[in-house]
């Protein structure tokens, strides 16, 4: 058995923050994107901020029809927490970018989200 066969290099991987950082060259979710292009940098914090939106907006869904069977009810309300769920983590993962401009677009779409959420329940109490 011969050991002279050359050891296989390592893919190079991006550099990961472990700290908070502001700027545009950053990697959220998927490799290359937003790719530092000032554009696709924008659209990643306006999709961030709209999917924290949705996250608050989806906690107070009603899901349930009142004359709809039990089972339906439930179904319905178990596919809407799979889906919040699921936008949480995506959102939770971006955070972890350690990108400041990621992180504010989020906090800032959970405050907008729950500002609605309890803005349409004020003005139906009214």
């Amino acid at each position: 058995m011969s050991h002279d066969m050359p050891m296989p290099m390592p893919m190079p991987m991006p550099m990961m923050h472990m700290t908070f950082f502001w700027g545009k060259n950053v990697v959220m979710l998927f490799n290359d994107w937003p790719n530092g292009k000032l554009g696709m940098y924008i659209f990643a914090l306006f999709l961030v901020f709209v999917v924290a939106i949705a996250i608050e907006v989806l906690h107070d869904f009603p899901a349930t029809k009142k004359r709809a069977r039990p089972i339906f009810n439930v179904l319905a309300q178990t596919v809407v927490y799979g889906i919040r769920m699921a936008l949480a983590y995506l959102v939770m993962l971006s955070v972890m970018s350690y990108n400041i401009g990621v992180f504010i677009c989020a906090v800032l779409g959970h405050a907008f989200g729950h500002f609605i959420v309890k803005y349409r329940a004020a003005l139906n109490d009214n």
